[in-house]
């Protein structure tokens, strides 16, 4: 749920804006209308006062004192979740990062060498393992790269210092409620940068919530080198969020000449997509319904998504780490490389361009549900409805030029 690559493909991700979309870790690592918290006073102290919340939240003395010595200001924390947001990454460079030939060669090898129980985790769930092992593998590099920070630390300094302290506190509680239950020991309960841990990279809440003992031995151990634990528990996450067996996540589509783009964010079933002359890629349109996103606007690839793909942004919240994922997925199973071409001209809009544009359109009227620079299906609503009044392709993407045309 959270991973760092050079657009930081496992630890921290960065806002995807010029197609979009918004890179940015899953919907409890960063909630929608999160405050900014400043804390004042010194490490010690705020520990002092951290120690009773957590004792009345269910923590036990015991637990406190045999996690405190591992518990330190990590400064490099608070420098890394300031970075973010600033300038995003275009779709494109984040799916050519998450999905290498590397990439595709390991989790196909992966998918062989682990195939009995990702078999039985398919049989419980329902999750195909090419989803599960794609989650492994953007995740942490199919476990090669868990992270090498102290949780509880990290989780401290955040909450003391970072820009959504509230939240970092509920997860060092958490965390703390982990280490408790014995599930680890606090000095190896080792993570990203901004709390996340394991194969798979859970939050302490999710961990708490989703977590499966897959193995039976007593213990539901995502952080050892035996991932089947990891890979249950993210399978588990999506099937108790609504994963629905046998559809797929989307299916790349070709939009015909003349096609309405106003039909962009709307929901159909097969024989009314069919209806538009919208064709799949390769096969068919599969049955069930589902909308039609342009990641890259009109220009760019189009796609069918299926309820399967809201589930996988139940996991993280942006699309184009859903984009990255499903494609590796249907990589892994043997698919080959998308039909349409990105918009790679295009560059990515700094926060400050990205709230201005939010600026401009809700002056003109157009609602975007806040001026806060992150791009979600409001603001693309806007724009839509923005394009259509000015005549332009109502396909909602959003990029330099759009901007230009705002300011004018």
């Amino acid at each position: 749920m959270w991973r760092p690559v050079a657009v930081v493909l496992c630890l921290a991700l960065p806002g995807c804006v010029a197609a979009n979309v918004d890179v940015s870790p899953r919907p409890e690592a960063r909630p929608e209308g999160a405050r900014e918290v400043a804390q004042t006073g010194s490490f010690a102290d705020w520990m002092a006062g951290f120690a009773t919340r957590a004792r009345a939240a269910g923590v036990r003395e015991a637990t406190l004192a045999r996690a405190r010595p591992h518990i330190n200001y990590l400064p490099d924390s608070i420098a890394l979740d300031r970075r973010q947001s600033e300038f995003g990454a275009r779709v494109w460079d984040y799916m050519d990062s998450a999905v290498t030939a590397g990439r595709i060669s390991q989790g196909q090898a992966a998918l062989r060498a682990r195939a009995s129980v990702l078999s039985r985790i398919e049989a419980r769930y329902g999750v195909p393992p090419e989803v599960v092992v794609a989650i492994w593998g953007i995740e942490t590099s199919y476990g090669g790269n868990r992270g090498r920070v102290s949780t509880l630390s990290t989780l401290a300094t955040l909450a003391k210092d970072g820009r959504r302290g509230a939240f970092f506190e509920d997860q060092l509680i958490d965390a703390l409620k982990i280490v408790q239950a014995g599930d680890i020991a606090p000095q190896d309960m080792i993570g990203s940068w901004a709390g996340a841990f394991g194969h798979t990279q859970f939050m302490p809440s999710s961990y708490l919530s989703y977590a499966v003992d897959f193995t039976g031995n007593g213990r539901r151990d995502v952080w050892g080198d035996d991932p089947a634990d990891a890979l249950a528990s993210a399978a588990n996450y999506l099937a108790r969020r609504g994963w629905v067996r046998g559809q797929p996540w989307a299916i790349e589509v070709i939009l015909p000449d003349g096609f309405d783009l106003g039909l962009t964010g709307q929901r159909q079933n097969a024989d009314a997509w069919g209806r538009t002359g919208l064709r799949a890629a390769s096969g068919a349109i599969a049955p069930g319904a589902s909308r039609l996103i342009l990641p890259g606007g009109a220009q760019g690839p189009a796609f069918l998504a299926y309820g399967n793909y809201d589930v996988l942004k139940e996991y993280n919240i942006s699309d184009a780490y859903v984009l990255a994922l499903g494609h590796l997925s249907d990589r892994l199973r043997g698919a080959g490389a998308l039909r349409g071409q990105w918009p790679r001209g295009d560059r990515a809009l700094s926060l400050a361009e990205r709230t201005d544009l939010q600026r401009r359109l809700n002056a003109m009227g157009y609602d975007t549900a806040g001026i806060d620079g992150r791009i979600g299906p409001a603001t693309v609503a806007a724009v839509q409805a923005w394009q259509r009044a000015n005549g332009l392709p109502a396909d909602g993407y959003i990029n330099a030029d759009l901007l230009v045309r705002l300011r004018r």
